[in-house]
C-alpha cells in the first residue's frame, strides 16, 4: 500500500481524481485551502486524512513536507485562470508549490504525476494538432504558470526525478459549472453566438482524466512521460451546438442566430484593450479552432481495453447535469 500526498481535491477535477484513486486501497493525505466553504468538502474527512494548508504559503509546505513519508505526489491543486488573485499568489500557487514537491521527490524518491493543461500551448495553438513539439504560448498568466511548473519539472527529471505530466483539455463532467455546461446553458437559452465558420474543439470527458491518473499512480510509468488528455477526437462546433440543441429542443440550433466572424474578432480586439483576460479566452474558444495530439494517451489506455470517450453523444453527461440544475 502506497502513502499518496494529492492535492485540489476541493475542485472537480481532483474530487474526480481522488475518487477514482480510492477503490486502488492507498494510503491518501490531501491538502486544502482554509477556509474552504463546507459544501466543499463535505464527506472528504472520512475518505483521506486531511491538512489544511494554502499551497502559497511555501515555507508551511515545505514543513509539512518535510514531516512526511509519501510515495507519490499527484499535484492538481493551483490558483485557475480568471481569479482575482495577484500575480505573487498566481506565482507561489501555482509554480512556488510545484518546486517544493519537486525538491520533496528528489529528496525522498517520491513520484510526482503533475496536472498541467494544454493552456501551455495557448489558449489557441499555434499549430494543430498541438502536440510535444509545439512552441509553448504564455497568452495569459494562469498559462505562463504552468508553462514554468513544467520548466522546473522537466530540469529536475535531468537531476533524477520520476515525474508524470498530464495536460487535460478543457474537461466536462458532473458537477462542473465550466465552459461546457455554459455553453449547455446558453445553447438552452437561445444565448449562445454561433459564428458562421468551421471551428473544430476539443473537450476532455472527466472519466478520461481520471483515467490517466490512476494509470500513473499504478504504473511505473518512464520519467518525463507528457501526455495531452481529451477526447478521441476533436468535433465540429456547429455539430456539437445542434446535438445539445436535439437534446434539449428536438431541433437543430435555429441558422438565424448564427454570427458574422467580424463581430467576434471585434469583441476579443475590445476585450484585449481592456486586458480582460477571461473574456479574450471566451472569444477565442468560441471562434477559433484548438484540438491536441491525444496519440500517446490512448495508445496506452486502448492496450488495457479502455473505451475511448467521444465529445458527441458523450456531452450528454453535461446536458443531464444541466437538466438536473
Amino acid at each position: 500500500m502506497a502513502k499518496v500526498l494529492i492535492t485540489g481535491i476541493t475542485g472537480f477535477i481532483g474530487r474526480a481524481v481522488l475518487e477514482g484513486i480510492l477503490p486502488l486501497g492507498h494510503d491518501i493525505h490531501a491538502v486544502i485551502r482554509p477556509g474552504t466553504s463546507p459544501e466543499r468538502r463535505v464527506g472528504l474527512e472520512r475518505k483521506v486524512n486531511i491538512k489544511e494548508l494554502d499551497l502559497a504559503d511555501t515555507a508551511g509546505l515545505r514543513d509539512y513536507l518535510a514531516d512526511s513519508n509519501f510515495d507519490t505526489l499527484i499535484h492538481i491543486g493551483a490558483l485557475r485562470g480568471g481569479r482575482k488573485a495577484t500575480r505573487d499568489n498566481y506565482y507561489r500557487s501555482n509554480v512556488s508549490s510545484t518546486e517544493q514537491m519537486v525538491d520533496y521527490c528528489l529528496k525522498h524518491n517520491a513520484r510526482l504525476i503533475f496536472c498541467s493543461s494544454v493552456g501551455v500551448f495557448g489558449a489557441i495553438p499555434n499549430e494543430l494538432p498541438a502536440n510535444a513539439q509545439t512552441t509553448r504560448n504564455p497568452d495569459n498568466y494562469y498559462h505562463y504558470t504552468k508553462i514554468e511548473a513544467e520548466k522546473v519539472i522537466g530540469k529536475a527529471i535531468l537531476h533524477g526525478l520520476h515525474a508524470a505530466i498530464i495536460r487535460p483539455s478543457i474537461t466536462y463532467g458532473t458537477k462542473d459549472k465550466g465552459f461546457p455546461y455554459q455553453l449547455v446553458k446558453m445553447v438552452d437559452k437561445y444565448h449562445f453566438p454561433l459564428i458562421n465558420k468551421r471551428i473544430w474543439l476539443h473537450l476532455c470527458h472527466i472519466e478520461a482524466l481520471v483515467e490517466a491518473f490512476k494509470w500513473c499512480l499504478q504504473h511505473d510509468f518512464q520519467t518525463g512521460l507528457a501526455w495531452n488528455v481529451a477526447d478521441r477526437e476533436p468535433v465540429q462546433l456547429q455539430a456539437l451546438v445542434n446535438f445539445i440543441s436535439r437534446q434539449l429542443h428536438g431541433k437543430n440550433y435555429p441558422a438565424i442566430l448564427s454570427v458574422d466572424r467580424f463581430f467576434f474578432s471585434l469583441g476579443e480586439k475590445l476585450s484585449r484593450r481592456m486586458k480582460n483576460e477571461l473574456f479574450v479566452s471566451r472569444f477565442e474558444l468560441i471562434s477559433k479552432s484548438w484540438f491536441y495530439d491525444v496519440q500517446q494517451y490512448y495508445a496506452s489506455m486502448e492496450t488495457l481495453g479502455i473505451k475511448p470517450h467521444y465529445t458527441i453523444p458523450d456531452i450528454r453527461i453535461t446536458i443531464d447535469d444541466y437538466r438536473r440544475n
